[in-house]
């Protein structure tokens, strides 16, 4: 839209920082009575406004059995409840979430009639507040302000009311338009406002909570997303080492809570995969603003004969246990009916969207999903986070994967280079290598996993022979190749800056008629999780002894010294590692954010 010219240069130094527009409007032939003083709209904070997601005063709570039911009303409802759903400011707290904006004294006379307005397209997406004795007051559609208020000067608040979903419906715009009429001459002042894109965090920021599964009663199989038929086993050693590393990084008392599910579904233990963690920020006189918004995985299901349907249920754990001041949850999803054939559930797991650090070119990062023509994630979800305009994705072919998720092959890690940080990655050609050099001491004959629950403890020998006949570690680095070729070009990193790991594949069945797929058969050492940028929790990969001395063991710990991160080892193989998923995949967390 043009902005009308304005031709009065006196007004230049009033409007010079309020990102304002302001018109005049009269009937032909109409003249005003006197010279009134132009209406204002000043941003004193800026123009950007915060989707006012969270709950502040706690007031949105979960009916009993909300955590069970198979039923995607159940979701709609919490998601429905945030500070933005009513038109009340709640508490001191709330307020802060606002973005002011001012009306400066205006010379009026008492017959003058003043309105706040929005655009009819962008009425639903945001909320002005006027200050009243004290207090906020929703201006709703009417939006009328008196002509002692303008003589005095107004104070407004704006807020939104979600994040930008699809840019043709709304692309984030709010303009807040000041109409007043006075002798029959109506003069118009608009701020040019915008919501406050949606910026995912990233591993080199410090954790500041981190949150995992826990056993829970009954069967517990969930029946709404793929889950692998062996129960979870070994809590204890998980748990007990997650606590470890997260004490030695320093997470603070507190700071790891375990969520066990219901005797329903409580074999999904997989919280990485339950969203995905971003965050909202303006600038204010006292430093920033910021609300975390927590991006809920479109997992959906439909029952066979197609009468029930349901989000995937953990993800309600978002709105029980973290939901709160500062905190809102974002779900974006396309009912199974109408989805394309090539959307895959698993890829729709958030384990498969990571994110970059801020780089040259990219001062907010970047997104990084797994994608191909025959495995996608659900386009609307993607096209959300694309829609935030401040993090372009990088796309990488994960769909030789079992799994398919990024998090299985590539870590974000600090480094000691210009930028501060590189990428970890799974190298299957490493991990052979390893075992050849086992062979070499004379240790051929030792099993692989020993000590461990697996069910296939082959010997280095065999799984040596098993390799030169099959080829899936050499087919499964060749696949890797391939996303580093991407990466390599995408972010400007250098091959001899890559931060190799040992890893195991082997090609297991994807069912359906479908050719097999690649799963990591010793745990995938980059499917970590960051406690900080120099502390990494990793899955201990029992690997190859020579000596005593665990030789994928020493090689990540080595590799990863050389950026100065520490290595603190999690076991996992039983909780996660024979379900298809590893420490990263087991856990989430939520990260210090400017």
């Amino acid at each position: 839209m043009k902005r009308p010219l304005l031709t009065r240069t006196s007004l230049a130094g009033v409007l010079a920082c309020t990102a304002v527009v302001a018109t005049l409007v009269s009937p032909a032939g109409a003249r005003s009575a006197s010279p009134a003083a132009l209406p204002g709209l000043r941003t004193p904070e800026g123009p950007v406004v915060l989707p006012n997601l969270d709950d502040d005063a706690r007031r949105c709570t979960m009916r009993p059995g909300d955590l069970d039911r198979l039923d995607v009303a159940v979701d709609e409802r919490l998601a429905a409840c945030h500070d933005a759903a009513d038109d009340v400011v709640n508490g001191p707290e709330d307020a802060k979430d606002l973005t002011p904006l001012t009306v400066p004294p205006t010379a009026v006379g008492r017959g003058a009639q003043a309105r706040v307005s929005l655009p009819a397209a962008q009425g639903p997406y945001a909320r002005v507040f006027v200050i009243r004795g004290g207090k906020y007051v929703s201006l709703g559609s009417d939006g009328r302000l008196g002509a002692e208020e303008l003589r005095h000067g107004v104070r407004l608040a704006v807020e939104a009311r979600d994040v930008v979903r699809d840019p043709k419906r709304w692309d984030g715009r709010i303009e807040v338009t000041l109409s007043v009429t006075e002798h029959g001459v109506t003069r118009s002042a608009r701020a040019d406002m915008h919501v406050a894109p949606v910026l995912l965090q990233h591993d080199l920021q410090r954790a500041q909570h981190v949150f995992a599964a826990a056993p829970g009663p009954g069967e517990g199989q969930p029946v709404e997303v793929p889950a692998a038929s062996r129960p979870p086993g070994q809590w204890e050693e998980f748990a007990g080492s997650l606590r470890k590393a997260a004490k030695e990084s320093g997470l603070p008392e507190g700071g790891l809570r375990f969520q066990p599910g219901t005797s329903q579904w409580w074999r999904d233990i997989w919280r990485q995969d339950i969203a995905e963690p971003g965050y909202v920020t303006r600038p204010t006189p006292h430093g920033p603003q910021t609300l975390r918004i927590l991006l809920r995985s479109p997992n959906y299901w439909t029952s066979a004969d197609g009468r029930s349907a349901s989000l995937r249920r953990a993800g309600r754990l978002l709105y029980r246990d973290l939901r709160g001041p500062g905190v809102g949850v974002v779900q974006q999803y396309t009912p199974t009916a109408q989805r394309e054939k090539n959307v895959d559930e698993l890829l729709n797991f958030t384990g498969n969207f990571e994110s970059l650090p801020p780089y040259a070119g990219h001062p907010q990062g970047r997104i990084l999903y797994g994608s191909s023509a025959e495995r996608r994630p659900d386009p609307s979800f993607v096209g959300m986070l694309t829609a935030q305009g401040q993090q372009p994705p990088v796309v990488l072919d994960t769909s030789w994967l079992l799994v398919g998720h990024v998090d299985e092959t590539v870590h974000v890690v600090r480094a000691n280079n210009a930028r501060g940080w590189t990428l970890a990655v799974s190298d299957p050609r490493k991990a052979v290598a390893l075992l050849e050099q086992t062979r070499r001491a004379g240790e051929g004959g030792q099993r692989l996993f020993a000590g461990t629950v697996a069910g296939d403890k082959p010997t280095v020998d065999q799984f040596l022979r098993y390799e030169e006949h099959a080829g899936d570690n050499e087919d499964a680095a060749r696949r890797i190749d391939g996303q580093l070729s991407v990466l390599l070009r995408e972010t400007g990193l250098k091959p001899q800056e890559i931060v190799r790991l040992p890893v195991l594949y082997f090609r297991a069945d994807a069912g359906k008629g479908l050719p097999k797929r690649h799963i990591a058969f010793s745990p995938a050492l980059a499917n970590g999780l960051s406690l900080t940028s120099r502390d990494f929790a990793a899955p201990v990969p029992h690997g190859p002894r020579v000596a005593g001395r665990d030789l994928f063991r020493a090689e990540t710990e080595k590799a990863l010294a050389a950026g100065g991160v520490r290595v603190h080892w999690v076991e996992n193989f039983s909780w996660a590692h024979l379900g298809g998923g590893e420490v990263h995949c087991a856990t989430n967390a939520l990260r210090e954010v400017p």
